[in-house]
């Protein structure tokens, strides 16, 4: 409350008389709009890093559900009553690898030689996030070999109360799906799920899982509703999956295979995560992929928020940072291969081989894929000879697909300026460009794309945030200097949006004990999610898109940096009104007038939206999840001019209704 109280008090001083102050006009050429601006503008990157995923999206409260991990007791220990601990033991579990099964070779056999004492206990990802009345949904594979085993399932607090329990009594003499339900009496943040034994036998065990019931759109085996609804709240234009360096892997055998994603989920096979071992800094033993979120699930997502679909694929190059190991060009059809098989996925009939598994798993219609990515952020000959296989490939059985090429890792440089050349001579669609920089290069690179050739290929600025410290550094924060650099640079996006088709923030996701990369957008525990303030920065200028760039200018020259101000604004065709965004980077509050100039005239309201924080420094938290958060107010023109004082370090969005 205090910090609304302040934001309210500082926002009190926006509306001041003009006197003969020196201030700064703003003229938006109001009926000389310069290009239409894709719906695809804003969207959001999704990658498996910071335990996005398992963990994280994918609402999977058990870890290592399937004994698959390299460690095949990860996350489980047994649990035994103390007169069985001294002297003998009530039970004993041996992992059993079933060679007929590729995908899922492994399940646990619990031989029970008491009545009772005897238990497996999973501690899930960080704990297990129970929230009290909500229900839980468990399952498991079993397999009963000899005895009358019955099982007790139970939630248990952090203080080792039971917090929900049920009871599952396996029968059968083969494998068999067995499921029950949990009421939570209790929230908790650490909770385990515990499995007691009861009677004497002797039971194989695989799949065992435990979702929320209330997942996304109630979704059985679904994602995580929270985290959902922060994306969607940013109405994003398009999805970007699943990455990022987990395309890539650390060598090919790692890489992502999207196959390996759909069908059942309990033949999807298990690999490591790269990130497992990436950063000595932050290691994370137990970070895997069970691909429980697999390109079915990336699909229906897009589908859900509105966005498009923008899947990337190896493109035979594993993470050049890493072992750089790459596919011959004589061995690359099947990597090819694979790309038109995902189009066929989503978009064939359902008469085909692909299609008919989409249909399979419950979506007959097509997901009307328009978007393909080739490789990740790979560089020099080897990525532009093997795109141009992938290119031709794609486009002879494809012709109307946009394919998504990239320049590397890095905005400028040798490696940039090889793989922009040779792009653009190849007539690429849609190039990725990479920037992680500090906030500095933000606001000094916001008229990058001022100068860029109009005929050469259209930008997908694909991954950029600005970093605190470094690249990579574990002290990085999503302070407010971060986010407002960004929203500086972005001005220069959204007034070049004629070749600016796409823009992402990323990372996404990071959870608050199990990550490995920072800044990132949005962060969550085991019960919470909050945006941070760069979040309500992507999701001001996603949420104001428009439909037209229209020209805003500080005496006839674009605003990048002038006296510390940047702008751009748009119009929007469906709602009748201009969007002017204006940042003010400066250390000092500056008068600003906003002009309109042409025939498009104010009806005298609208809106403004400020985003800011007292300090620098300052950032979200799961305290204070709004310490910094867009506050809406009436907007009062006179004529077609509004006079009014920006904050120093401030970010605004207005919204001027027209006649």
């Amino acid at each position: 409350m205090q910090v609304l109280k302040k934001n309210i008090g500082l926002l009190c001083l926006l509306f001041l008389a003009v006197s003969s102050s020196a201030q700064t006009v703003l003229t938006v050429s109001t009926d000389k709009p310069t290009a239409p601006i894709q719906p695809t503008m804003w969207g959001i990157f999704f990658e498996d890093i910071n335990f996005a995923a398992d963990g994280g999206l994918y609402a999977e409260l058990v870890k290592n559900r399937s004994f698959e991990f390299a460690q095949p007791m990860m996350a489980w220990k047994e649990q035994q009553s103390e007169k069985f601990a001294v002297q003998s033991n009530a039970g004993k579990i041996l992992i059993i690898n079933n060679a007929t099964n590729a995908s899922n070779p492994r399940f646990a056999r619990a031989t029970v030689t008491a009545d009772a004492g005897y238990a497996l206990v999973n501690e899930g990802f960080r704990g297990m996030g129970i929230h009290q009345g909500k229900v839980y949904d468990f399952s498991m594979m079993a397999f009963v070999q000899e005895g009358n085993t019955k099982l007790r399932i139970e939630l248990v607090s952090a203080d080792n109360r039971v917090i929900g329990s049920a009871r599952v009594e396996p029968d059968g003499k083969s494998w068999k799906k067995y499921t029950a339900s949990l009421t939570a009496t209790a929230t908790d943040a650490k909770a385990t799920l515990r499995i007691s034994f009861e009677g004497k036998g002797v039971v194989d065990m695989d799949m065992i899982s435990l979702f929320p019931r209330d997942t996304w759109k109630n979704r059985p085996g679904g994602l995580r509703q929270d985290l959902v609804q922060l994306l969607a709240d940013m109405k994003p234009g398009f999805l970007r999956f699943p990455g990022g360096c987990i395309v890539e892997g650390r060598e090919l055998a790692t890489r992502y295979q999207w196959k390996k994603t759909v069908g059942p989920v309990e033949q999807r096979e298990m690999i490591v995560n790269r990130w497992n071992t990436e950063f000595s800094h932050r290691p994370a033993p137990d970070y895997f992929q069970t691909f429980g979120l697999g390109f079915f699930e990336y699909f229906q997502l897009s589908e859900d928020l509105g966005a498009e679909p923008l899947p990337i694929l190896s493109c035979g190059m594993a993470c050049q940072f890493n072992t750089a190991e790459v596919v011959p060009l004589d061995q690359l059809d099947p990597y090819v291969q694979d790309a038109l098989d995902l189009i066929e996925f989503a978009n064939g009939p359902v008469t085909t081989t692909w299609g008919k598994l989409r249909k399979e798993m419950g979506h007959e219609a097509p997901f009307n894929l328009k978007y393909i990515g080739v490789g990740n952020e790979q560089w020099g000959p080897q990525y532009i000879e093997r795109y141009k296989i992938f290119a031709k490939a794609i486009k002879e059985k494809y012709p109307k697909m946009i394919i998504v090429s990239g320049t590397g890792p890095f905005p400028e440089g040798e490696l940039f300026d090889y793989a922009a050349a040779e792009l653009k001579e190849l007539d690429a669609e849609l190039v990725d460009e990479h920037y992680y920089n500090n906030p500095e290069w933000f606001l000094k690179n916001a008229g990058r794309y001022d100068q860029y050739d109009r005929k050469g290929p259209k930008i997908f600025a694909g991954e950029y945030a600005a970093q605190s410290v470094a690249i990579a550094s574990p002290e990085n924060k999503n302070n407010w200097q971060c986010a407002l650099s960004e929203a500086a640079y972005m001005t220069g996006l959204e007034r070049n949006a004629d070749i600016v088709h796409m823009a992402s923030y990323a990372p996404l996701f990071a959870h608050a004990e199990g990550w490995q990369w920072t800044p990132d957008l949005i962060w969550f525990d085991n019960l919470r999610a909050y945006g941070t303030a760069n979040y309500y920065v992507q999701k001001l200028y996603a949420t104001n898109k428009g439909t037209h760039v229209l020209p805003v200018t500080d005496n006839g020259k674009n605003v990048i940096g002038n006296n510390g101000l940047y702008a751009s604004s748009v119009w929007d065709e469906k709602a009748k009104k201009i969007i002017v965004k204006v940042v003010n980077a400066s250390s000092n509050s500056q008068l600003v007038t906003i002009n309109l100039s042409g025939t498009r005239k104010s009806t005298g309201k609208g809106t403004v939206t400020v985003l800011k924080g007292a300090n620098d420094a300052d950032v979200n938290s799961f305290e204070q999840p709004l310490a910094i958060a867009p506050i809406d107010q009436p907007l009062v023109f006179k004529g077609n001019k509004v006079t009014l004082t920006l904050d120093s370090r401030s970010f605004y969005v207005f919204h001027i209704n027209v006649k």
